[in-house]
């Protein structure tokens, strides 16, 4: 018997990938989405009937063995990897959506180069073509019949973002060209171009997809009757069922009665199906707009809902697996599945998430940022999360960072001592963090500086003399560096003179002056005209061991310039000074 292939629709944030879905089922997922973005993972039966009926005129006669397509719609390219069948990737085809006016995104990279590793076949829906300046509606229609209705310019800028898109790809080591321009599918990654909006080129991606598996999947989608396997979707409470798993079921069947373990948060579950309900044909696993259809067994591939007493525990990404026989075994292998393999770090950031999946989508893309994690783990943000938080040597790190969770009441009084960037989009949290954590380095960079004795370099204004002595005040100006209050005068022959009292810039005293101002500054402890000279230039004298320090960091060309000068009117005395 062959099983329907389950399909992964990946790509870049908002580039349409349920929107893509949405046409085929006819429903409006994508409108409740948070932030319009898929943030759990979905599944949609599409049966071979359907098919036929929305690819009409492009069938032309032809049948096919596969009974139908079942779409996974991720969060993006993470899941990808959390979706594990037996160690490699659950889907068996993909579909990487791409905006054809965008082109190839960082994130669509990242998708590629996922669908590389785990060796997985896939097609481009190069999607939004309605938006191509001069596109003329074909709403519904093939792409192949939606095109000739298009100006000559028109469809030669479709070609050129193709053929973008195709330079790109070869860039990754992938030959690709528009789908019907392709003699042989497997040298070829077909380019599918769509309007996931208007429904344009839908049934040529159905098409495409269904031959595809038919002609290079057939082997691997043989099934034999044998204990179900699958993997959690989702964990909902549903009315009058209480906890309930929503589960993709790739291999095997599973029946109602039958023995289940199934990955948990501690201990594996093992449990009985009570009922095995399963959403009608094109329509979508977490929001049905009608109701379940209950059934006695299933067999794969099948989005099903599965009740059974205790799944309170049960985890999103982790395995579900019959066993009626061997249940020690079936538990020993379900313990070592769901395990958080999560890299951790002495120093790093605290993360939680509302799943295994989750958890794992957000370490993913904090690795690809090269972010290190001290703990990681599933649930909302205790107390326990925030004490841990604390003990962070890094300021830098001293954050959590939570995927779909809430901080729990014995928390909340606490959560000021740490920030935290809680999101239920992924690339938000991220984005969040990163941004505070650009500002964060400024403020240290500058609690650093302004511990320090800085460069500073100035010249007295002969028209600008003030007050002689007792303080002197003269007005200066500040050639290099900067100036502050209490800082010591160096002159060129390396004697130190006074003290800088006061700076007043205007009409209001101020801590500093800086390069290019010019200001009135009172100092003690000289006389204009004795140890100081009107236009003569004088320094800020540095401590040794701030001078070391500065000589580590990255000033700018002008104030490594004056600390360079002072340097060298330092070492007329000792010739190691500062390094």
């Amino acid at each position: 018997m062959i099983r329907q292939p389950i399909v992964s629709v990946l790509g870049h944030v908002d580039h349409g990938k349920t929107t893509f879905l949405d046409k085929i089922r006819g429903t409006s997922i994508v409108k409740r989405e948070a932030g319009a973005i898929t943030q759990h993972i979905g599944a949609t039966e599409v049966p071979i009937e359907s098919i036929y009926r929305i690819c009409g005129p492009l069938m032309k006669g032809k049948k096919f063995r596969v009974p139908g397509l079942l779409f996974i719609d991720t969060p993006g390219h993470e899941a990808f990897t959390t979706l594990r069948a037996r160690g490699g990737a659950l889907a068996d085809i993909a579909v990487l959506v791409i905006d054809i006016n965008e082109g190839i995104m960082p994130q669509t990279i990242e998708s590629i180069n996922i669908l590389r590793r785990y060796k997985t076949p896939f097609v481009i829906a190069a999607n939004k073509i309605d938006l191509i300046y001069g596109w003329k509606d074909a709403e519904d229609m093939p792409f192949i019949l939606a095109i000739q209705k298009q100006k000559e310019r028109v469809q030669q800028a479709l070609d050129e973002k193709i053929y973008a898109i195709v330079e790109k790809l070869y860039e990754h080591g992938f030959s690709a060209d528009r789908y019907d321009r392709i003699t042989d599918f497997t040298q070829n990654i077909a380019i599918l171009p769509v309007s996931a909006k208007k429904g344009i080129g839908i049934a040529d991606a159905l098409l495409i997809l269904v031959g595809l598996a038919q002609r290079f999947l057939e082997e691997s989608l043989r099934t034999e009757d044998g204990p179900g396997e699958g993997t959690v979707l989702e964990v909902k409470e549903e009315r009058g069922l209480g906890k309930t798993i929503d589960v993709i079921l790739y291999s095997g069947t599973m029946r109602k009665g039958d023995t289940i373990v199934v990955g948990s948060s501690c201990e594996p579950i093992v449990t009985k199906i009570k009922a095995i309900l399963k959403p009608k044909p094109l329509d979508e696993m977490r929001d049905p707009r009608d109701r379940f259809m209950s059934v006695d067994e299933v067999h794969a591939a099948a989005g099903i809902k599965i009740a059974a007493p205790n799944l309170e525990n049960a985890l999103a990404g982790a395995p579900v697996i019959v066993a009626n026989d061997n249940i020690l075994e079936v538990v020993k292998r379900v313990r070592q599945e769901t395990g958080i393999h999560i890299e951790t770090q002495e120093e790093g950031v605290v993360i939680k998430a509302d799943a295994l999946g989750s958890l794992e989508a957000l370490a993913y893309e904090l690795k690809q940022e090269g972010i290190p994690i001290k703990k990681a783990d599933i649930g909302d943000i205790s107390k326990r999360d925030i004490i841990e938080a604390q003990t962070i040597t890094n300021p830098l790190y001293r954050v959590i960072l939570g995927f779909n969770v809430r901080v729990l009441p014995e928390a909340e009084r606490e959560a000021g001592k740490v920030d935290m960037f809680i999101n239920n989009v992924v690339y938000k949290i991220i984005e969040d963090y990163k941004e505070w954590l650009k500002k964060k380095k400024m403020e240290m960079e500058k609690e650093k500086r302004m511990e320090l004795t800085f460069p500073g370099k100035f010249k007295i204004l002969p028209e600008y003399i003030f007050r002689l002595s007792k303080p002197a005040i003269v007005g200066v100006r500040v050639l290099g560096g900067r100036i502050r209050v209490g800082q010591r005068i160096l002159r060129e022959d390396g004697r130190v003179v006074g003290r800088i009292k006061s700076i007043r810039k205007g009409e209001n005293n101020v801590d500093e002056a800086i390069m290019g101002e010019e200001v009135a500054v009172a100092i003690e402890g000289v006389t204009i005209g004795r140890q100081m000279k009107p236009d003569e230039i004088y320094y800020i004298d540095i401590p040794e061991e701030d001078a070391r320090k500065l000589f580590r960091m990255q000033l700018s060309y002008e104030d490594k310039e004056v600390l360079n000068e002072i340097a060298r009117i330092k070492r007329k005395e000792r010739s190691f000074w500062g390094l």
